[in-house]
């Protein structure tokens, strides 16, 4: 007599390599990837050095309570749109035709960000296209 190997039970496994590229290409194909813009700006040359009338920068100051100063004086975030737009049609046009005033902009190491993107929308609003963002004071 001659006996019999018995067999191991096996689940069938040669169609899961198929299913695993199907589920693979079924969440790749659904699932949204929100990519984010920051601040959209343009950043200068590297190096570049140039000299600016000193009567073309308006300094923006926040401090950490979010309380803003332009030009040493207190302003509500409310006014700086319009505050600011006096200012770029006092200053008057460069030759590229865009708005001669630099608006520079300069916080405290702990002013809240929202604060700080408030008041650098409210410049955008007001037609600043030349916009420095200062270093924090150490």
């Amino acid at each position: 007599m001659i006996k019999k190997k018995k067999e191991d039970p096996e689940i069938p496994t040669a169609s899961l390599p198929d299913i695993v590229f199907m589920l693979l290409i079924f969440f790749l194909v659904t699932t949204t990837i929100d990519m984010d813009k920051g601040i959209p700006m343009q950043l200068p040359d590297r190096g570049g050095e140039f000299k600016v009338n000193p009567e073309n920068i308006s300094n923006v100051l926040i401090n950490a309570q979010g309380d803003v100063l332009i030009d040493d004086e207190i302003v509500e975030v409310a006014q700086i749109r319009d505050n600011i737009r006096t200012k770029l049609q006092s200053r008057g046009l460069d030759s590229d035709g865009k708005p001669k005033l630099i608006v520079s902009i300069k916080t405290q190491r702990e002013t809240p960000y929202n604060a700080y993107i408030r008041v650098l929308d409210e410049c955008k609003r007001a037609g600043a296209t030349k916009i420095s963002i200062a270093e924090p004071d150490k």
